[in-house]
């Protein structure tokens, strides 16, 4: 009978304990910010609320000065340079403390872009702009604001956070194809013995697809549009009807290094981030795949993985090198796939002119690149510490002659065609020779002795080895590795 006294009981929401929510320093909810971070910290200046609200204060403070530059309204004055520096310092200058007091006034908005319009003109009166504070955020509607402001921000991630992660990555795998170039490998269709390759080739065939997608994320659009409250300047012209509207819009998104959307809804069409979503998945699918044949190339022997010095493999298991780096990545593949196809799917739509399902998700880009940004951290330091073991994989290959008979009766159909009589259904034959069975080096030069080959036929087939038949690999492997 258990003594219920000592037996130990489950946690539950009513026993007294400490609240880890409340714990100084922040405990962080997700990996991403907590047991993560550093990897992905890079994109916290380009994709966290902070840095949401830092390009809003950057698109505000730049359509002001456009507004003034184009003499946009009547009345308005040439900004001086230092006017325009002091406008431009509020950006540059939006730190914690900034940070904070537009916390402190969206509690009293209860609405993120108003705060921001309210923070930058409590700054106009030192700047002797103190009389053109209608002039922030004039016929503007919320979603002009948040498309500039999370086009800069998701364009400043993917090019200078995302782009440098992948081609890390990629030379890694590069300089890991160019070593292993004319390494012979057995390779395995649907999991069984096929014509030799060379390991560096394999390779190489990621570094080919991983480069079409890196080129084609390079050669993304970001749009951007300013356009009022449906799209259709109603208020623009209003105000100021003998203005070009849509010329100083374009204009003004082009000064954000943004492509203009002429025609849009209240919101942009964020067609341009489904379609970034979509290539960024397929680039982590591609890679995902890498992960998985790198992983069970790992398990065959054919790489040795480096130990580092007072790592564990094993808790339990000391002799255990884990390939914990590309599991890892696989499942940080995983979950930012997750992510940017719900992201890809959800933001091309919405309710006719407007609705807010697009306002919550763009708030998980930054989740959904991190995964990935994670994911690659830990590819590059995979590569770094595999090692080949071309012994392994050189005998591997040399217990499966058999795999000549595509050679042999390539060369026999070849002979037949020259006019080589007796060399009816190569194939055939070969099938008859090595299906469902070894067969060794003596047994191939045997059956070819037999053939009636030419002498220069018999003799290529005499000396050709499975390391030596390898085609062309190591020519492509070096090739498309870039090297």
């Amino acid at each position: 009978m258990t003594d219920s006294s000592s037996a130990s009981t489950p946690l539950s929401s009513d026993q007294p304990r400490v609240r880890l929510a409340e714990a100084e320093p922040a405990i962080a909810l997700g990996p991403l910010d907590g047991r993560y971070r550093s990897a992905v910290a890079p994109l916290i200046d380009h994709l966290s609320e902070a840095a949401l609200n830092r390009n809003r204060v950057h698109v505000e403070v730049e359509w002001f000065v456009h507004l003034c530059r184009e003499r946009a309204l009547e009345g308005l004055p040439d900004l001086t340079d230092e006017q325009i520096a002091g406008l431009r310092a509020i950006v540059t200058g939006f730190g914690a403390e900034e940070v904070a007091e537009l916390s402190t006034i969206e509690a009293e908005t209860v609405h993120d872009v108003k705060a921001v319009e309210y923070f930058i003109a409590r700054r106009l009166e030192p700047l002797g702009l103190g009389e053109l504070t209608p002039l922030v955020h004039f016929a503007c509607t919320s979603e002009d604001i948040n498309n500039l402001s999370y086009a800069v921000g998701i364009r400043d991630a993917v090019e200078q956070v995302w782009l440098p992660a992948a081609r890390t990555t990629l030379e890694q795998l590069a300089a890991l194809a160019e070593r292993a170039a004319e390494v012979p490998m057995l390779s395995r269709t649907h999991g069984q013995p096929a014509t030799p390759t060379t390991l560096g080739k394999e390779i190489a065939v990621f570094v080919h697809r991983l480069s079409r997608q890196i080129r084609r994320i390079e050669s993304q659009e970001y749009l951007g549009k300013i356009n009022g409250a449906t799209g259709t300047y109603a208020a623009h012209r209003t105000a100021a009807p003998g203005v070009d509207w849509p010329e100083v819009s374009r204009r003004f998104v082009e000064t954000l290094g943004l492509t203009f959307n002429p025609l849009t809804t209240q919101i942009e069409s964020h067609d341009f981030q489904a379609e970034l979503y979509a290539d960024v998945a397929r680039f982590n699918r591609i890679l995902h795949g890498l992960c998985v044949d790198i992983w069970s190339y790992i398990s065959i022997g054919f790489f040795r993985q480096i130990p580092v010095a007072g790592a564990t493999g094993s808790s339990t298991m000391p002799h255990k090198v884990n390939p914990i780096r590309f599991e890892n990545a696989e499942a940080n593949l995983e979950v930012s796939n997750a992510l940017l196809d719900a992201l890809g799917s959800t933001l091309v739509e919405s309710r006719w002119q407007r609705d807010l399902t697009d306002s919550s998700g763009q708030r998980n880009i930054g989740t959904g690149l991190g995964h990935s940004v994670l994911a690659l951290t830990n590819v590059t330091k995979g590569l770094k510490q595999l090692d080949v073991a071309e012994e392994t994989i050189a005998a591997d290959l040399d217990a499966n002659w058999e795999v000549l008979g595509e050679a042999i009766q390539t060369v026999m159909r070849a002979e037949a065609i020259a006019g080589t009589e007796g060399l009816d259904n190569p194939y055939e034959q070969l099938k008859e020779l090595t299906r469902g069975r070894r067969v060794d080096a003596e047994k191939l030069q045997e059956f070819v002795a037999s053939l009636g080959l030419s002498a220069e036929a018999a003799d290529r087939l005499k000396n050709l080895t499975p390391a030596e038949y390898t085609g062309l690999a190591a020519e492509l492997a070096r090739e498309f590795s870039g090297r």
